[in-house]
């Protein structure tokens, strides 16, 4: 088949919905489709199969929107009819800008259409200073559907808490729930410390420097603790937070985390040396950044966010902390520090665990997944 896959957001792979669409990318033409890609990075323009539009110029905002790491695309109308000559199938990424411009030239020409669901409300609404304010969140999902997934003939949910979410708001979706998936080179490996990581015990989290992710609170915890000289945190990452989340470190008296972005190779020496994975982020998805870690037999604690999907990933009160509660974490952290041979135990329950979200098995779903849609869309 030919595929065309639609990005409002791709470029660097440090945000879930650029890791997401790239793994797709790369399965879908493994499994031999092709795949064209539209998407507004400039270091593609050229490359083979690659659709380059325009960057969407947000006057002021432009510095904000590059301080997360991501760039937003302007349709071009022009460049997405070519993208679609001779497709078979257009895959959309995001409800955004971009995406709906996408989902009205494929109905023009009839063809099929699949979208990921890779942006929460909140996601949204966090940068207006209104996450937890109901009304908006709801607005957010209304528009969600008026302009993207009520034209689709399936939706791709990467966890059920988001499926279940979003259809309270719009009711019932045609749709399939399928995991982004956990690359096989996440695994366990023998690494060992940095010389300067040596006697401290290594909590790692991975996420971008937003808000919403929740750094201030893992901060606070380890000033709490027990332990607080011998914890070093490390948040692997990128956002526009780092300088404000090293003032409230230094203000809190901690060891000054590590913030770094990795790249996957390097990623995966750092989850392998941690000696605990904290998540306390209180929006979710799905966050394949703790699959991640869970796949490398690293424990898990995660925040109990009623609007997180990563909740779920516990396998037992231990693995869970009260979200938005310094106290409540700090409690876990000195638990898990205090009880090595239970944190080994934990951690081989993990690896067992990890192997439902193993990337090939879920990325032939997203392909049977793509397959349907265009069977469900010739009987219709």
């Amino acid at each position: 088949m030919v595929i065309t896959v639609v990005c409002d957001v791709l470029g660097k792979e440090n945000n879930g919905t650029t890791i997401a669409a790239m793994n797709l990318i790369r399965a879908l033409k493994e499994r031999g489709h092709t795949v064209r890609v539209v998407c507004s990075d400039p270091n593609r323009a050229g490359m083979k199969d690659y659709y380059v539009v325009p960057r969407m110029d947000l006057g002021p905002l432009n510095g904000y929107i590059a301080k997360n790491g991501v760039a937003l695309s302007r349709p071009d109308t022009n460049i997405l009819a070519a993208s679609l000559n001779g497709a078979d199938h257009v895959h959309i990424m995001l409800p955004f800008a971009l995406g709906k411009t996408a989902v009205q030239i494929a109905r023009d020409r009839d063809l099929p259409v699949t979208a990921g669901f890779h942006c929460q409300a909140e996601n949204l609404t966090g940068h207006l200073f209104m996450k937890n304010f109901a009304p908006a969140n709801y607005i957010a999902y209304r528009a969600f559907y008026h302009d993207l997934y009520r034209f689709c003939d399936l939706v791709h949910y990467p966890s059920r808490f988001i499926c279940d979410t979003f259809e309270a708001v719009v009711g019932p979706t045609p749709h399939r729930i399928i995991s982004n998936g956990v690359n096989r080179c996440f695994h366990p490996k023998k690494t060992e410390k940095p010389d300067e990581l040596r006697g401290k015990f290594v909590v790692l989290f991975t996420g971008r420097y937003g808000p919403e992710k929740r750094h201030d609170v893992l901060i606070d915890a380890v000033a709490l603790s027990r332990h607080k000289d011998e914890i070093q945190l490390i948040f692997a990452g990128s956002g526009p937070k780092k300088e404000a989340l090293q003032k409230r470190a230094g203000r809190r008296g901690i060891n000054m985390p590590i913030m770094n972005f990795y790249d996957r190779a390097s990623l995966i020496d750092v989850i392998n040396y941690s000696d605990l994975y904290v998540h306390p982020a209180d929006i979710e998805i799905e966050a394949i950044a703790c699959l991640e870690a869970i796949a490398c037999g690293k424990v898990p604690l995660i925040a109990d966010s009623p609007r997180s999907a990563t909740r779920f990933f516990a396998l037992s009160d231990r693995n869970l902390f009260s979200y938005n509660q310094p106290q409540s974490l700090a409690d876990g952290l000195d638990w898990w520090i205090e009880h090595p041979a239970e944190r080994k135990v934990c951690a081989e329950k993990y690896l067992g665990y990890a192997a439902q979200f193993e990337y090939g098995h879920c990325m032939d779903m997203m392909e049977k997944m793509i397959i349907e849609a265009g069977e469900k869309h010739r009987e219709k």
